[in-house]
């Protein structure tokens, strides 16, 4: 090998331009980014919506809380309510545990899901120029 032609690349850095022109490799990436990404919305959805129930349970819960300390306050009643409400804002507690793990799943989706597309328009735009420029190379003959 010449020295002239010889690679002195040290750093997988200096080689993304080695990779522009694969097209076994985009075509993969492309098919599994169309599995993935479905699959990451129909769970983003779920979440969505597991979140809403979870503010709706939250909800209820502190009506409910407030109902039991009314009928507590305004009745001089032999049952002991106390344990109860106790019991709710440990589930009151527990709901917002969920929910806070759900929103930080949430917000991770989101990041997979941005990423998925700024992955997929980068793929776009690589594959955009290489497409052009291929057949302007074979129309122009090369002098040698």
């Amino acid at each position: 090998m010449d020295l002239d032609t010889e690679s002195t690349t040290t750093s997988i850095d200096d080689k993304t331009e080695d990779f522009g022109e694969n097209p076994t490799r985009d075509t993969l990436a492309e098919g599994l980014m169309c599995l993935l990404k479905p699959t990451i919305d129909q769970l983003d959805d779920r979440v969505r919506a597991v979140r809403i129930s979870q503010v709706e349970l939250k909800q209820q819960i502190d009506g409910l809380s407030e109902e039991l300390k009314k009928i507590s306050d305004s009745q001089a009643c032999p049952l002991e309510f106390d344990a109860y409400v106790r019991k709710l804002m440990n589930a009151k507690l527990k709901v917002t545990v969920v929910s806070n793990i759900l929103q930080t799943a949430q917000e991770r989706l989101n990041k997979v899901h941005a990423n998925i597309l700024k992955e997929a328009a980068k793929r776009k735009t690589l594959l955009e120029p290489s497409a052009r420029a291929a057949p302007l190379e074979a129309s122009q003959p090369s002098i040698q």
